[in-house]
């Protein structure tokens, strides 16, 4: 009689053990069609409210929203086995309180079924970090680039140009970790400091426009792919699925217009 084959997601805990070993594969999933193709190969999902401009086209992530958030992650749970799936804190729903970040990071956990929460910030939300994990919810941090404080920052500028600034962004890293995150991504981060940053503390670092020595790499899934027409400069782009979209559009409408499409195959004849 054969077997069925139980597969068992990645955890917060065997991600935290991957620092300084085999490299970490992370990349944005939106919905379940995505989180489908890219589990068989992530080890983490990152619902990220990037979304916001993604599908949405908003200008920042700042208009997005918790139920966003909540609706997403259900479908990448849904359309994923494998990968970690970890929902993003969307702006206004952790930053007032370290409870109130309970209530909200809870009722993701609880109704998306993911595996972890993102949230943006270092020195100042190493309590709130705290207060989480204490509380049985693994944190993903994020420091650097945070595009929710882009209204502070002055919009999406890389971090660290400035090496008097250093000791800043190097004090956010080392307090998240220390609070409790089980990772940290680094995001826009000049390379030489986001390296420095993964050889000096214990929690894997994911790099997003950081350097090839952080413990992981996550990308936007879409940018990989080729849809963004204008790419950031960390992104390398792996396919040109947008060009292949655009080209099956056009020939589907060019199939109609000329009648083409329904073909004797497309229809039900009488019997």
């Amino acid at each position: 009689m054969s077997q069925q084959v139980i597969t068992r997601r990645i955890t917060a805990p065997e991600i935290k053990s991957r620092k300084g070993a085999t490299p970490i594969v992370a990349l944005t999933s939106y919905h379940a069609t995505t989180a489908r193709i890219a589990d068989e190969h992530a080890d983490i999902l990152l619902v990220g409210d990037s979304l916001g401009m993604v599908l949405y086209a908003m200008d920042s992530t700042l208009g997005v929203t918790l139920d966003m958030m909540i609706m997403h992650g259900k479908a990448v749970v849904r359309g994923s086995k494998k990968a970690m799936v970890v929902v993003d804190m969307p702006f206004g729903s952790y930053e007032e309180s370290p409870e109130a970040a309970f209530r909200s990071a809870s009722r993701v956990m609880q109704e998306t079924g993911c595996g972890a929460v993102k949230l943006e910030g270092g020195v100042q939300m190493a309590g709130t970090i705290r207060f989480l994990t204490q509380r049985g919810i693994p944190v993903m941090a994020h420091i650097g680039l945070t595009p929710q404080s882009i209204n502070t920052l002055g919009g999406f500028k890389t971090q660290g140009r400035d090496t008097a600034l250093w000791p800043l962004i190097k004090a956010d890293a080392q307090a998240v970790s220390e609070a409790g995150a089980f990772s940290v991504v680094i995001e826009g981060v000049v390379e030489p400091l986001a390296a420095e940053i993964s050889r000096e503390i214990a929690i894997p670092t994911i790099g997003i426009g950081g350097s090839r020595e952080c413990d992981g790499q996550i990308l936007v899934l879409e940018d990989m792919l080729g849809y963004n027409p204008k790419p950031p400069r960390f992104v390398k782009v792996y396919g040109a699925v947008g060009d292949a979209i655009d080209q099956a559009v056009k020939a589907y409408a060019d199939d109609v217009r000329s009648r083409q499409f329904p073909g004797d195959e497309n229809v039900y004849p009488l019997k």
